[in-house]
């Protein structure tokens, strides 16, 4: 996944990342997920929209829970953030636990 990758992302969270208020984008480790590395280029896409942005961090956790008392929760979820159950909750509706499983990637990306 070197230089330019693309993600695709739900649209309303996709506006939580163009207003600024989600720096931190959740994913399971799949192998392509693993791939990703500070300093490349990421592009979520949502529809025919497309919002680059740039890679700073790649923290990975056992699990949510671990990921929710490390990371902020609103950088993760905006208004969700607010509520650790509810965000956790969005979180798990997204990935079952056989994905939760593969282990919790938190990468952290500002616009570019």
């Amino acid at each position: 996944m070197a230089g330019k990758s693309e993600l695709n992302i739900r649209a309303e969270y996709l506006k939580l990342i163009t207003d600024g208020v989600k720096t931190v984008e959740v994913r399971v480790g799949y192998p392509r997920m693993r791939t990703i590395r500070p300093g490349q280029g990421l592009t979520f896409v949502s529809g025919d929209q497309r919002v680059p942005s740039r890679v700073k961090r790649v923290t990975e956790y056992a699990s949510f829970e671990d990921m929710l008392s490390c990371e902020d929760m609103r950088a993760i979820g905006g208004e969700l953030g607010e509520s650790r159950e509810e965000l956790l909750s969005v979180i798990r509706g997204i990935y079952p636990p056989e994905k939760e499983r593969l282990g919790v990637l938190a990468i952290e990306v500002e616009l570019t």
